[in-house]
């Protein structure tokens, strides 16, 4: 008996410790979820039915100065897979839908394939979440859809078990799915018109309450510059879902709606714009530029309403054109101006004055010696007034001009008409040009210089400091976006015309006006550039490239920079053409384009004529110089007489 009583003692006793040992695990078990585990089991939890939602606002329209739609964004979907739930079926599936993300089979059955790897918990899993492709349409979503809803996987007539059944259920249903995440796709209705002033998006990962996401940002133009305006601000919203994924509305923690972007409104005309392209295609089939680019300013407001360059690009898809196509060469690219520079020393010498217009320099017969180096002009001229001298575009006689203006007064009027300096367009990439500070002068310089050489400048300079002269000697800022509007239309900010300074007099402004319209003449270089009903001023322009550390004698930068109405100017237009393949003269090159531009602008805007509407006998022949009307041979008779 007493045996008896000690074994059930240690089992009592076995037991009484096991229970112990029991509750002990229980408790440490317990401390260990409640206590040191908590937080990370609680954010574990809530993973599983909260959920965070991020709503990404509309991107903002660019529109003309007329509203037309430049650029603007419609909804699109992120589509994702999830191969943990398509078993075997991939190539079926890849099949079904790689027609319509216009992607090839073999690659989307390739993505659709299961990937194991090892968490950061040393847990196995595989690949839930795979991007197949971005910025789908919605209408090709639902089309993906519909396929999915479709798939029979040969299955038809076939019992399957309730297993099977909710394996290919969960297949049409949930292996094909769009991100949660709202995308959108940035198209550009016009395709190529003022690429270069648009720009193009691009996407960028960036990361959001702890989770990485894709954003679509500006990466060249008004899309760069006008990104933070452009992109608006993003909403969220907080809540708790069921076992079946539904949301319960009643927990919902936060809800913020997204504020979509503002809409940019530029300057730019459309219209000018197509005509300035249209145009400058024709000259670039004509004379075989390597690149010919066009700008077209109101010069009194600085209002830029045209700039193209060629070649160009489509915006859609940026990615299929050469980098030398993407860049805005009237903001990126310098050369030396030649010719169309003799406006700044004329005008300096003028508005000191130096000079009168009817003051005469000896232009040595087109052979200068000077600082041991020989200046020379395209024709033999003798004594020229300082009209003439602009006139005939004479190196000779503007070296002289700026000999007797002085390097320190020259530099100074160089610096005041904008050279050396940005401008402060807004787009990407513009440069300062090369302008070198007296100290740095040769012994030439002060004769080279005038002559538009010994220094680099972009074409928008050149054009602002034209469009200073035919702004009564008043500079402006140029100026492209013109207004920020919300979605519905109300301006939230106006641009106004910026004055930067004045550099020259009222007066010695419309001695150049006049001068300058004596280039558009017989006498002048830019015959070609009259234009019918209206008064024209501008200056020709022939500069040498660089080559082989020296200039070469084939190869020429051609412009012309003009304005109309002279004395009452709407417009100012620049064409600038690199290594044109016929002629190299800018008034053979690029004043008959100016011409065709201007004329055809000049009745799209309706701007009021200067001149009588019969047109003057010379008027007439230089639009039939430069191919505008073909002259009518009277030797033969006329069809219908």
């Amino acid at each position: 008996m007493a045996m008896i009583k000690a074994q059930q003692l240690r089992r009592l006793c076995f037991l009484t410790l096991l229970l112990t040992i029991a509750y002990g695990v229980l408790a440490w078990r317990l401390v260990d979820l409640q206590v040191v585990r908590h937080e990370e089991l609680s954010l574990r939890a809530a993973s599983n039915t909260k959920r965070a939602v991020l709503f990404v606002p509309r991107r903002g329209d660019i529109r003309d100065a007329r509203g037309n739609l430049l650029a603007t964004s419609l909804p699109a979907k992120t589509v994702c897979a999830d191969p943990s739930l398509l078993g075997n079926r991939q190539g079926e599936v890849a099949r079904a839908i790689a027609p319509l993300l216009q992607m090839e089979e073999a690659k989307v059955q390739d993505l659709l394939g299961r990937v194991w790897r090892t968490n950061s918990l040393g847990l196995v899993v595989t690949n839930r979440y795979v991007v197949l492709k971005r910025r789908v349409p919605v209408e090709t979503w639902q089309a993906i859809q519909g396929a999915m809803t479709n798939l029979n996987f040969g299955l038809d007539g076939k019992k399957l078990t309730k297993s099977e059944a909710r394996f290919y259920r969960e297949l049409r249903c949930n292996a094909i799915f769009a991100d949660p995440v709202e995308d959108q796709w940035r198209i550009y209705p016009n395709q190529r018109l003022a690429a270069h002033i648009l720009g193009f998006t691009g996407l960028h990962e960036t990361e959001a309450n702890g989770k990485p996401i894709i954003e679509t940002v500006g990466l060249e133009g008004i899309e760069r510059t006008m990104d933070q305006y452009l992109k608006g601000v993003r909403g969220w919203r907080v809540t708790e879902k069921d076992r079946r994924n539904r949301e319960l509305v009643f927990l919902r923690e936060q809800d913020v709606e997204p504020a979509d972007g503002l809409n940019v409104v530029l300057t730019v005309d459309a219209g000018v714009q197509y005509i300035v392209e249209s145009e400058l295609a024709e000259a670039a089939r004509q004379h075989r530029p390597d690149s010919i680019t066009c700008l077209a300013v109101r010069p009194r407001t600085g209002a830029i309403v045209a700039m193209a360059t060629l070649p160009n690009f489509d915006p859609n898809m940026p990615g299929q054109f050469p980098p030398e196509a993407r860049r805005n060469r009237i903001i990126t690219d310098v050369n030396e101006p030649g010719s169309t520079f003799k406006i700044v020393v004329v005008a300096g010498a003028l508005n000191d004055g130096l000079v009168k217009l009817t003051d005469v320099f000896h232009c040595e017969n087109g052979h200068f010696p000077f600082a041991g180096h020989v200046l020379h002009d395209h024709k033999p001229y003798g004594p020229l007034s300082v009209e003439a001298i602009v006139t005939k575009s004479s190196n000779i006689g503007a070296a002289k001009i700026g000999i007797r203006l002085g390097p320190a007064r020259l530099y100074e009027h160089i610096q005041n008409f904008g050279f050396g300096s940005l401008s402060g367009v807004p787009l990407p990439g513009e440069v300062k040009g090369l302008v070198y500070p007296p100290a740095k002068w040769s012994k030439v310089s002060i004769a080279q210089i005038p002559m538009g050489h010994g220094l680099a400048v972009t074409q928008l300079q050149m054009t602002m400091a034209m469009c200073a002269i035919a702004n009564q000697g008043l500079m402006m800022r140029p100026l492209l976006v013109e207004r920020l509007e919300d979605q519905e239309g109300r301006a939230v900010f106006n641009a106004q015309p910026q004055p930067v300074r004045r550099v020259l007099s009222p007066e010695a402004a419309a001695q150049m006006v006049r001068a300058l319209k004596t280039v558009v003449s017989k006498e002048g270089t830019a015959y070609k550039a009259r234009i019918e009903h209206y008064t024209a001023a501008g200056k020709t322009g022939t500069a040498q490239k660089p080559e082989n550390g020296g200039y070469s004698h084939e190869k020429f930068y051609s412009s012309f920079i003009g304005f109309f109405p002279a004395d009452d100017p709407e417009l100012c237009v620049s064409v600038v053409m690199d290594y044109p393949k016929d002629s190299h003269y800018g008034g053979e090159t690029c004043a008959p384009v100016f011409a065709r531009i201007a004329e055809r602008a000049a009745n799209y805007l309706n701007v009021r004529p200067d001149q009588d509407a019969d047109m003057e006998p010379d008027r007439k022949l230089a639009r039939v110089a430069r191919g505008a009307i073909q002259p009518v041979n009277h030797t033969r008779p006329v069809a219908g007489n």
